[in-house]
Formats: structure tokens, C-alpha cells, sequence
């Protein structure tokens, strides 16, 4: 089968999958497509070249239900949420390109697109809406990389409850903590916004900062 550049990016994210990013490499993923490393360098120029080529096949991945219709707060838990599950489906790249790659989120991100209309039906001043965007998305990207890369758990271990006194397992644990933050989250919007959500509080705020 010829060489593409979406068969070249679908079989570089089967490899980053199973071995992690570090572990890719040119050659590696020439093996893989059973093809002259050389020819690999007609479609994409390095390693790099590929890391962005996967973030966009991985973006076209994410789906949430809109649910135009219900509260912003619904909206909001579960766009993070459907993101999470984005994250757990490839660990390994969502993990490096949170902590590696400050573009790999773009202005025409199914993700970031999502949370702004969200933030903006709720109220968020348009002057103020790429602070708030900003601000939600490195608040639930930067939880997800402490989860995906362990550290979310080792920071709740620390502490009774001890596993299993709780009766959760890790994983269900690091979905309630994911829960917890989305809640402290959008209670601190709802704060900021005023209790009449038409955004007088969140211009208040700002302007006292």
C-alpha cells in the first residue's frame, strides 16, 4: 500500500501508544510500515512534523454531545468529561502533548471551540472570554496530565483513606477527584459570574485583580 501522510500518522500513534513517544522514532516507524525510512521523508520532513500530524488525527477523535439546551454547568461536565475519555483512549500522547507541546491545542480545536461557546452562554463577558477559556482549559488539561502520568494518585494516597477504604479503586478515585475539579471549578465561575449570571461579576472581579 503507497505511503500517506494519515497511514504514516495512524501508524506513528499505534506505536506512541504501545511505547510512549520517547520511544518513536523514524526508523522505528518505517519498520512498522514496512517501508524505506528515507521514503518517510517525502511525506513529513522529522519527528516533530509527525507529533503534529497525530494531534490533529487524535483532535478529529473528540466528540461531546452539545446539549445547546441544558445548563452551561451540565455542558461544561461533560465536555471535561469526554475529554478525559479522549485523554485515557491515548494515555501516552495526551500526556506529552499537555506537558511538551504548548500548541497542541489550536484556535480551531473541537475542544477549545466547545468551551468558549460554553463559557459564552454562560455569561462570561466577551472582552473576558479567552482569560476564561484559557483559565478552564489549563485547569482541566493540567489535572488530566497529574492523572495519566500518576501523580493525581500518588498525591491522594498520601493521606488516609488508604486504598480501599473508600472502597474505590485508583482509577475510580482519580474520576472522582476529575468530578471534584470540574465542581470546584464551575462553582468559582457561578462566583464570578453573580448569582444573576448575566457576567457583572465576573467584570467586577477582573477589574479588582
Amino acid at each position: 500500500m503507497p505511503l500517506s501522510e494519515a497511514g504514516i500518522y495512524a501508524a506513528a500513534l499505534r506505536l506512541i501508544d504501545a511505547d510512549g513517544v520517547e520511544a518513536l522514532t523514524m526508523r522505528k516507524l518505517a519498520t512498522a510500515l514496512d517501508a524505506n525510512p528515507m521514503s518517510l521523508y517525502h511525506h513529513v520532513p522529522n519527528k516533530d512534523a509527525v507529533l503534529h500530524g497525530v494531534a490533529r488525527m487524535v483532535g478529529t477523535q473528540f466528540r461531546t454531545v452539545t446539549l445547546e439546551d441544558a445548563p452551561w454547568q451540565e455542558r461544561l461536565r461533560l465536555l471535561a468529561m469526554d475529554f478525559r475519555t479522549l485523554a485515557h483512549r491515548h494515555p501516552m500522547f495526551m500526556g506529552y502533548s499537555f506537558s511538551h507541546h504548548v500548541d497542541f491545542i489550536q484556535p480551531e480545536d473541537p475542544f477549545l471551540v466547545a468551551l468558549t461557546a460554553i463559557l459564552d452562554a454562560a455569561g462570561v463577558p466577551h472582552s473576558e472570554l479567552p482569560n476564561f477559556t484559557a483559565l478552564g482549559g489549563v485547569v482541566i488539561t493540567g489535572v488530566l496530565t497529574a492523572e495519566l502520568n500518576g501523580a493525581l494518585h500518588r498525591w491522594s494516597s498520601l493521606k488516609p483513606p488508604t486504598d480501599g477504604e473508600d472502597g474505590l479503586t485508583p482509577r475510580g478515585r482519580d474520576v472522582r477527584i476529575f468530578r471534584l475539579t470540574l465542581d470546584t471549578m464551575i462553582i468559582g465561575l457561578e462566583s464570578q459570574l453573580g448569582a444573576d449570571g448575566a457576567g457583572q461579576g465576573a467584570g467586577h472581579w477582573i477589574a479588582q485583580s
